[in-house]
């Protein structure tokens, strides 16, 4: 289902405080199934959102006014200022034999960048998801192409590989699997992956993240898998326990911040995809949760 509720006026009083770049994106605030008959309320850019049913639409508000509202993958989308176009398309979920595996909202003490970032980060897996997606002394990240697609206004990196002990849950032994990391927007990225049990086929696993303040989100991760034998509850298991050992390191990250400027951290050959991301946020001017933009309490 496409927009569903689109009368919105951009909030005056937001705009001289959060850059247009992060007000005008679209931003996922929750799964449709979890709202409420009686309504919600969350919170988005420091600013409370309400979510309210009418019959079968959802209607956002927020300062009494109503916000654009998309449902796109099971979710709800909104936005406080004036988004070009569409919630971003992922052409396959609409193929009829995959998966759908929502695995929940985890609210994370971090900025919203830093998540997308640490999603993309391979270097990780041998140290955080130990004989998960990698064990050591296979630590190293194979050279990989990362490029901004500015046809499509997008952050890609291709020709990842990286042996993984247990790359999915369909998956018997160790394997070589290959990724593709697409990011959508400053707050959305899409992860292609070996398909274990269909090796022309790739199974795709994306993240929606809502800042809620500079250094305060809740991530929704959502699955789209080519897995016919597994049960639902044991999918979800799978990827919670991963996301939950990225939390546990996202929310000891110094600075909070996500730094855009060149030199404040140092990059290796395995941040070529955080490299791109970075310069693409400062390009496009979306600077919420990055150490451009308003600052986090625990900064």
């Amino acid at each position: 289902m496409r927009a569903i509720w689109n009368e919105f006026t951009m909030l005056d009083d937001l705009s001289e405080t959060i850059d247009l770049g992060t007000l005008n994106q679209w931003f996922c605030i929750g799964q449709v199934d979890d709202i409420s008959p009686d309504g919600d309320v969350t919170m988005l850019l420091g600013t409370q959102i309400y979510l309210v049913r009418d019959g079968d639409d959802i209607r956002v508000s927020a300062q009494g006014r109503t916000l654009p509202t998309q449902l796109r993958y099971g979710y709800i989308w909104t936005s406080l200022g004036a988004p070009k176009g569409d919630v971003f398309d992922i052409p396959e979920t609409i193929e009829t034999d995959r998966r759908y595996v929502p695995c929940g909202a985890i609210r994370v003490a971090a900025a919203g960048p830093r998540v997308v970032e640490n999603f993309l980060d391979m270097a990780h897996f041998p140290f955080v998801h130990t004989d998960i997606l990698g064990s050591e002394p296979h630590t190293e990240v194979l050279t990989y192409k990362a490029e901004i697609r500015r046809d499509v206004d997008e952050v890609w990196a291709t020709d990842c590989k990286f042996t993984q002990p247990k790359a999915a849950l369909s998956a018997e032994g160790a394997i070589e699997t290959e990724y593709m990391y697409r990011v959508t927007t400053p707050f959305a990225a899409v992860l292609y992956k070996t398909c274990p049990v269909a090796s022309e086929r790739w199974d795709v696993i994306a993240l929606f993240v809502q800042p809620m303040q500079p250094g305060l989100c809740r991530a929704h991760p959502v699955m789209f898998l080519i897995d016919d034998g597994a049960r639902d509850a044991d999918l979800i298991s799978f990827q919670q326990v991963i996301f939950l050992q990225d939390r546990i390191i996202l929310e000891n990250q110094r600075p909070v911040l996500l730094p855009i400027e060149p030199r404040i951290e140092t990059p290796t050959r395995a941040d070529a995809i955080s490299i791109a991301y970075r310069r693409w946020l400062k390009e496009k001017g979306c600077v919420y949760g990055t150490s451009a933009g308003p600052k986090a309490d625990a900064a």
